[in-house]
């Protein structure tokens, strides 16, 4: 199996590499990136593209690996689908609604099954086992959520080029995405309605480290391409905390919180439906559901995981490429997510960005009837 890359940096390096170990058959066959940081994980010896489209006609590879930054995405994909190969293509997608629905309007030409998605944690232990127990829970009331990011991991964002919404398409989507996606999936439905507060209050001038300890915590996280030195004195224009409501289809509605500047940080959430309950948390490795007579549907430990493949994103990403394997050797006719579920995902992104911004209701009734003309659902 022939594979190319656009973007070989840390997160396409680490993906490639665990579908190398996972299928013998994959052979690097080129990668196009003006800068690569991560080459090492695939291949010294891999043969350098000066453009993609050139790469897809000479290598004729059967998967492409869209792991560029953000907004360079829907460029790639368009290329992969002209060259009639299939992609998979990091989160998010796309990075604005005028691209969204230009993919859209590709798809309904090509096919969605042409295109993979790394919306890593809907193949989580976490949500294979949520999934098991979700009927039990009855019709979903309500929910809360966070993500909660550790410092370095924040001062990782506001020096990386992620820190620029232009590049990234804004905090929400770059990083929660996922989270809005498997929430999607816990309601069975959208979001009709959203609102959203937030700012920069952490990541700031007055709040630059004043210890060795606390500089080396900013510094730990690498970035390369277009950098900043310091993530208290950066040019960004992301938010480093944000609070959000939404009411969905369904009638269900939660509340979910990110901040980056969390030391004890967690990623934690709480379904409550007409029979029970679900309680859990990716960080800190459990997840528990409770009938409402107080019976114990499922107790889960996951802190004893193998410590090899729970050390990204919870152990998801060996099992989203084992997933893909299976999928790619037609061992399996379907993936627990697909690029729809993603390009929905970054529209209610988009929404409560726009509804930090401008303040008041954001109602994306509109925003589903003009997605849902492409016929992307069957």
């Amino acid at each position: 199996m022939k594979v190319v890359t656009a973007g070989i940096g840390l997160r396409a390096g680490h993906v490639l590499s665990i579908l190398k170990e996972t299928m013998s058959e994959v052979e690097f066959v080129g990668f196009h990136d003006p800068q690569p940081s991560h080459l090492d994980m695939i291949g010294a010896d891999v043969p350098r593209f000066d453009d993609v489209a050139g790469m897809l006609a000479d290598t004729k590879p059967d998967l492409f690996f869209v792991g560029s930054p953000n907004v360079y995405h829907l460029e790639h994909i368009k290329l992969g689908l002209e060259a009639g190969v299939r992609i998979f293509t990091e989160k998010p997608v796309v990075t604005t609604r005028a691209d969204t629905f230009e993919l859209a309007r590709l798809l309904a030409e090509y096919g969605t099954d042409q295109v993979m998605v790394g919306l890593v944690l809907r193949y989580s232990q976490h949500m294979v086992d949520l999934r098991a127990v979700l009927d039990r829970l009855g019709p979903i009331a309500s929910l809360e959520a966070n993500e909660h990011i550790p410092p370095y991991h924040g001062a990782f964002f506001m020096r990386d080029w992620r820190r620029k919404s232009a590049l990234s398409g804004g905090f929400m989507l770059e990083k929660c995405c996922h989270d809005l996606d498997i929430y999607n999936m816990v309601t069975r439905s959208r979001p009709m309605q959203v609102a959203s507060f937030g700012g920069k209050k952490s990541f700031l001038p007055e709040f630059a480290p004043t210890t060795n300890t606390e500089v080396e915590i900013a510094q730990r996280k690498s970035s390369v391409w277009d950098s900043a030195p310091d993530p208290y004195n950066s040019d960004g224009d992301i938010i480093d905390f944000q609070t959000a409501i939404l009411r969905y289809e369904s009638g269900a509605s939660m509340a979910f919180h990110t901040n980056l500047n969390a030391p004890d940080d967690h990623r934690r959430f709480c379904v409550f439906g007409a029979l029970g309950m679900a309680e859990g948390d990716f960080v800190r490795g459990y997840l528990k559901a409770t009938a409402r007579d107080g019976s114990v549907i499922a107790d889960h430990d996951y802190t004893k995981m193998d410590q090899k493949h729970a050390s990204a994103h919870y152990g998801a990403d060996h099992m989203m490429v084992a997933d893909i394997a299976d999928f790619l050797r037609g061992k399996s006719d379907s993936l627990p997510v697909g690029v729809v579920d993603a390009l929905e995902a970054g529209l209610v992104a988009m929404a409560l960005d726009e509804a930090r911004i401008n303040g008041g209701v954001v109602d994306l009734r509109s925003t589903w009837e003009e997605f849902d003309s492409y016929g992307l659902r069957a």
